[in-house]
């Protein structure tokens, strides 16, 4: 049996090919929303994927289940418990998806959301692998909040992950590997992801989550300080459950040239350097080469019709990647970039009008642990996730930061979206730093 991993770093998401050489048979598992790779992967060995399998209904990203399944004729499958607009096999403690003479054996393992499955790969009578989701990264579980908007308390899910941790996924053998479907970065865990691939007896002794002594004390732990979820996260768990356009007839719609925006907003997908330059009024930057699908998608509704300016040649990237987390709404791109430019301050100069007689208000965006560490004396601190709906607490005229001047970009874009006279520190708190002016803590 051969397991290979397809990592997505953009997304910090991992899907993965199980095969078995022998009966050429295939079982793709959480796979992304633009499948190509896996059929090419097929055609080039001579398999045939003869099932689709999703984990749990994935929050961070869209999916491509239907698509693959379409394209192939193979099989769907998803935990016993999940609920969906389209057909499936629902699949039950014990179940096994037969490769060959080896299988993929079910385990129910409810916690990270009711419907989450995990799947053991048994090779000659044993196990050798278990493709977890999300209910057991490398140095962390998965969060239990995800599935609250649904009806369920995180307690009570909490409780539900601590049972299939422990009384399943910790009966393996400490030797079977652990191939979870996120990796660093990814805010579906509790505390912080640290690698990609594990081992049960591994996570057995060095995951700190799995180090509680008793139930409550693991409800209590993984329930306390999560990280905030961002808006999009609940439309894409619904997004997974419903029948949506295949992802081909998305990029096909968005490869449209315009003349003018029109009631659209404009993302412009440029590098901040590019966007400061030069631009169309009244823009949102999110540049292209970052995290730049779950950002657009944190500071862009899922329903809001979306013009783009882009970096020459790469309109169908970017398109593809908004469709990866179910922004379907491109409506086409501009050929022209615009003449209005971003006001934009070098440390030095900050520094020096801090220190005068009537100091700019200073916003740093970052997040809640790169503040406390540590942060420019006086500054109003509101995260980027969250500043959409607190923008009312910003005053009339700003100056952003965040690390390095790129999540910086994209908020200084919104707040002038919004009247606010925004100014950018280029090269954010790094570049004040290295210019040896003071931080505090």
């Amino acid at each position: 049996m051969e397991i290979k991993q397809y990592y997505l770093g953009c997304l910090s998401h991992a899907s993965y090919m199980v095969s078995d050489p022998v009966s050429r048979q295939a079982v793709v598992v959480d796979p992304q929303r633009d499948v190509d790779q896996y059929i090419q992967d097929a055609q080039k060995q001579g398999l045939t994927i003869k099932e689709v399998v999703l984990t749990h209904f994935h929050a961070d990203f869209a999916a491509g289940h239907l698509e693959l399944q379409k394209r192939t004729g193979a099989g769907l499958s998803l935990g016993a418990k999940a609920r969906a607009e389209y057909a499936f096999t629902p699949r039950q403690q014990g179940d096994e998806i037969k490769l060959g003479s080896d299988s993929l054996k079910i385990l129910e393992t409810p916690g990270h959301t009711p419907e989450a499955i995990s799947l053991v790969a048994i090779e000659d009578g044993k196990p050798k692998a278990v493709l977890t989701g999300d209910t057991l990264f490398v140095g962390d579980v998965g969060r239990p909040d995800l599935a609250v908007s649904q009806g369920h308390s995180k307690e009570e899910l909490a409780a539900q992950l601590y049972h299939s941790l422990h009384d399943k996924l910790m009966q393996l053998p400490d030797e079977t590997t652990v191939y979870p479907a996120h990796g660093p970065g990814s805010l579906c865990g509790s505390s912080g992801l640290a690698g990609k691939v594990s081992t049960i007896g591994r996570e057995r002794a060095e995951n700190p989550m799995l180090a509680a002594p008793d139930e409550q004390t693991f409800v209590n732990t993984v329930t306390s300080d999560l990280p905030e979820l961002p808006e999009y996260f609940n439309h894409d768990a619904q997004y997974n459950q419903q029948n949506h356009h295949d992802l081909a007839d998305i990029v096909a719609r968005g490869l449209k040239p315009l003349k003018e925006p029109g009631q659209a907003t404009v993302l412009d997908v440029r590098s901040p350097d590019e966007f400061a330059a030069g631009h169309l009024k009244g823009s949102l930057n999110v540049g292209i080469d970052g995290r730049f699908a779950q950002w657009a998608a944190t500071l862009s509704p899922a329903d809001t019709p979306l013009v783009l300016v882009t970096p020459a040649g790469r309109e169908a990237e970017a398109i593809t990647r908004l469709g990866r987390v179910g922004l379907e709404n491109v409506v086409g791109y501009l050929e022209g970039t615009g003449s209005e430019a971003s006001a934009r301050i070098q440390p030095q100069e900050l520094a020096r009008q801090l220190n005068g007689t009537n100091p700019p208000a200073l916003l740093d965006v970052r997040t809640a642990n790169e503040y406390k560490q540590s942060h420019i004396a006086g500054s109003q601190h509101i995260p980027l996730t969250q500043l959409k709906r607190r923008i009312n607490e910003v005053p009339g005229e700003v100056v952003v930061h965040c690390q390095s001047g790129y999540r910086s970009s994209m908020a200084a874009s919104l707040l002038r979206q919004h009247g606010i006279v925004a100014t950018d520190l280029a090269g954010g708190i790094a570049a004040w730093q290295a210019q040896g002016l003071p931080v505090q803590s």
